[in-house]
């Protein structure tokens, strides 16, 4: 069985290769999957359609063509700028009973508590969330 891992949330730092690169060593059979990591691409994606003077309406149909290849399993809160569409992606496994990972520092508990609570774990590090991959995919 190959696990699919959809791997949502900051774009500015390596934690999706530092988790994909740990699984490859262990030879997880997981196929990973995530947004648009190129913000100013990820920005554009609807500019296809038509184009928008009202940031609002661009945003809007933007996020529209992004939402196409997103589905959530570990959701990524950094420290630098606030996430909401990791937040909305952790709601959405929520509401759906698909189990989630967050990954984020300890200082950002407090904010993110709810969203914690109804994650199966919390990491801090992406090598955690490698060990959690090997340990349901080989336990």
């Amino acid at each position: 069985m190959t696990w699919i891992v959809y791997l949502s949330g900051e774009i500015h730092s390596d934690w999706r290769e530092q988790i994909i690169d740990g699984a490859g060593k262990l030879d997880l059979p997981v196929k990973f999957t995530s947004p648009v990591t190129d913000h100013e691409a990820s920005d554009a994606a609807g500019d296809m359609l038509g184009p928008q003077v009202d940031g609002y309406w661009r945003d809007h149909k933007s996020s529209k063509v992004n939402g196409i290849r997103t589905k959530t399993a570990v959701v990524r809160f950094g420290d630098k700028y606030k996430q909401w569409n990791a937040a909305f992606d952790a709601g959405y496994c929520a509401a759906l009973g698909k189990p989630y990972i967050t990954l984020h520092a300890d200082d950002i508990v407090h904010p993110l508590k709810e969203v914690d609570a109804a994650a199966m774990a919390w990491a801090e590090t992406p090598a955690q969330v490698v060990e959690i991959l090997n340990y349901v995919i080989n336990a």
